[in-house]
């Protein structure tokens, strides 16, 4: 066994190490911790903590276990007490730091920092404490008979402590300004030359975007979603299955905005693309030698409405849409413009030890608002644009402001709390994010919506059925009113027409009677109008059936035809937009629309009473069923043949609610 000198002598040699270890772990992680800001110098001091606290926490274990081996046998209680208190310290402090450091600070767990800084403090404490009382109780001149100093500290080591930490803040001073000077800047013009100021000295125009100075932005502070997916795994898969991710890749939309290109010019498409594909607007590609973001191939087109397009989002200017919104990227954290995938772990980390700025950064305000929602699902039609004039278009957030979600009636006609848009298009989900919160679950990133055919062209099942659950949740609700009869005759005693209650008597009807049947559809449950959005290319209609107990069609409205199109005259919820010689704008070609001829929604919380009238042929059969069902498809037969050209494929209709009801058949005896 090693004699008590021998312990001694390894203290002696490695001590000077381990408490400058200690010493400048515990300054740079002060600064860490005091300094409320994001900066170059205080990053290298992150990275500099972390390998610190690595080097320490593999230090001080074995300098602890020889320290004790060699003091156990001490007698004196307060070093005694001091010393082994810091046993469970120490480990709370080491594994709280092990687990910042490899699992970041997690949403979920927001104790784990607290308990590292609180402990550090503790054990560090408890240290010098140590320390006075071994100074108290054990001279330093104390010495064995062998002329041994008993002190683990040699003759020397304060001033090797302070050189230790003094080249410290040098190495770090010294890599912040080479990282400073090194580090190439962000470009802030278009990324085309001889930019085209086509609708006025704004940049954006017509779309109603903002930066600061009207300044263009980096390609890479704004088409890096796919490095969100390092550490958003989970959240960034469900957004490579959203809409808003395939929002410039979708067929439907290159066709139209290649015509809207063919027509007006790239420019032009700065109407579309500040919403559909903002890396191509904020960039400055939409200009003559440009390429828009229904481009294959492009940045613009691969991200869609990316990570970025949304969290980097600071304001909204105003609520009246058109991608009204004010864009500012994110603070840069080390090595954010390396491609190395070293240097790139070594951001990610940075950012999950130290995600302060990230979050003020990317989890802004106005991403809990539901005005957010209305930078770019509200819009209009202005003259530039249309050569005519001021036109409203689709207005999502006006339609759910004056529902009772919003809580902005009379609290009698209000829901019992504020529903956003978030909560039904982005509800919670269970995910393995460091966003999550205690739960386990974060905002849902697929954005469950209305669009059944992009799923189904790329194969996306899941997807695809997720949007026909929401389709399918009980938002909208059909029901047939049972035909009640003044003159019912419900048995063979003489009543008192005036004291009879009508709601109550049977319904049926005779052979050869005209049938008179009201269908209520409520929106009971979608927050805005329904059908919302694009309602002139989208397609919901009430389908109306009859038949005779044996499955004999009586009376059909709404039937699909041979060409897979809804029968003209059925009754439809939709737009009709005209152009300036009142033509039907039916390619979606909205440069071209003055107005509206038709428009037929149900408001939020409101119900429309549509009524058939068919005759009851004398060949049926008793009873008659009777089925209503309110049917939609996200894109009508005509438009989606035209604009999916070769990648058509059959859009399947969804049954969004539906009623059924079963109606007697009498024949009426002659009167004798």
């Amino acid at each position: 066994m090693r004699s008590t000198k021998d312990h001694l002598a390894k203290e002696q040699r490695t001590s000077p190490l381990v408490m400058s270890l200690l010493l400048a772990s515990a300054l740079t992680g002060l600064v860490t911790y005091a300094v409320d800001a994001h900066n170059v110098p205080l990053q290298w001091t992150v990275l500099a903590h972390l390998i610190l606290g690595i080097a320490c926490s593999l230090a001080l274990l074995p300098y602890f276990v020889s320290h004790f081996r060699r003091t156990i046998g001490y007698r004196r209680t307060s070093l005694l007490l001091s010393g082994l208190t810091t046993i469970p310290l120490f480990l709370v402090f080491i594994g709280s730091g092990w687990h910042l450091l490899l699992l970041g600070q997690l949403e979920s767990a927001p104790w784990v920092l607290p308990l590292h800084i609180y402990s550090a403090v503790a054990f560090l404490s408890l240290i010098v404490l140590h320390i006075a009382f071994h100074s108290q109780f054990m001279p330093q001149k104390r010495k064995a008979t062998d002329g041994v100093t008993y002190n683990s500290l040699p003759t020397g080591g304060a001033r090797y402590i302070l050189l230790f930490n003094s080249a410290l803040a040098a190495m770090i001073a010294v890599a912040a300004a080479a990282y400073q000077a090194l580090d190439p800047a962000y470009t802030n013009s278009a990324a085309v030359d001889n930019y085209e100021l086509s609708y006025g000295q704004h940049p954006f125009r017509p779309s109603q975007t903002e930066t600061d100075g009207k300044r263009f932005v980096d390609e890479r502070q704004i088409a890096n979603s796919h490095r969100c997916l390092n550490c958003h795994k989970d959240i960034g898969q469900q957004w490579l299955s959203s809409v808003h991710q395939q929002a410039a890749a979708d067929p439907t939309y290159v066709t139209n905005i290649n015509l809207l290109e063919k027509n007006k010019g790239i420019s032009a498409t700065r109407y579309c693309e500040g919403c559909h594909a903002p890396v191509a607007l904020l960039t400055g590609q939409l200009s003559p030698g440009g390429k828009h973001g229904g481009v294959l191939n492009t940045p613009a087109n691969h991200e869609g409405v990316s990570c970025m397009s949304c969290h980097g989002i600071e304001s909204l200017p105003h609520l009246k849409g058109v991608a009204s919104y004010k864009f500012k990227a994110a603070e840069d954290y080390l090595f954010a413009k390396s491609s190395h995938p070293w240097l790139r772990r070594v951001h990610d980390l940075l950012i999950k030890v130290k995600p302060d700025q990230h979050r003020r950064d990317l989890g802004r305000p106005v991403l809990k608002d539901p005005r957010l929602c209305s930078a770019c699902h509200t819009q209009f039609m202005d003259k530039d644009m249309n050569d005519w004039g001021w036109v409203k278009m689709q207005d999502e957030y006006g339609a759910w402001l004056a529902s009772p979600f919003s809580n902005q009636h009379e609290e009698d006609f209000s829901a019992a709390q504020v529903l956003r848009c978030q909560d039904c298009h982005m509800p919670l989900i269970g995910a393995e994010d460091p966003s999550a919160n205690s739960d386990g679950r974060v905002r849902a990133h697929h954005f469950p919506g209305a669009n059944t055919f992009l799923p189904l062209l790329r194969g996306d099942r899941e997807q695809f059925e997720a949007t026909v659950e929401f389709l399918q949740s009980s938002k909208l609700r059909v029901s047939i009113e049972p035909p009640n009869r003044a003159d019912a005759i419900q048995n063979l005693q003489a009543l008192d027409e005036s004291i009879r209650d009508f709601a109550e008597t049977p319904y049926y009807y005779y052979l050869g009677e005209q049938a008179d049947l009201s269908i209520i559809v409520s929106n009971n449950g979608v927050g805005h109008d329904f059908p919302g959005g694009t309602t002139d290319i989208n397609e919901a209609w009430l389908e109306f059936k009859v038949v005779d107990a044996q499955g004999t069609p009586v009376f059909h409205s709404g039937a699909l035809t041979q060409n897979n199109e809804v029968e003209p005259n059925a009754y439809f919820y939709r737009s009709i937009p005209i152009d300036r010689n009142g033509k039907h704008v039916w390619k979606h070609d909205l440069f071209n629309m003055v107005g509206e001829s038709f428009r037929r929604v149900i408001k939020a919380g409101e119900s429309d009473l549509v009524r058939f009238q068919f005759t009851v042929p004398s060949w049926a059969k008793s009873p008659l069923t009777v089925t209503a069902t309110l049917n939609y498809r996200k894109l009508n037969e005509r438009y989606a043949r035209w604009a999916l050209d070769k990648q058509y494929i059959e859009i399947p209709v969804v049954n969004m609610a539906w009623d059924s009801l079963s109606i007697p058949i009498k024949i009426r005896r002659e009167v004798e």
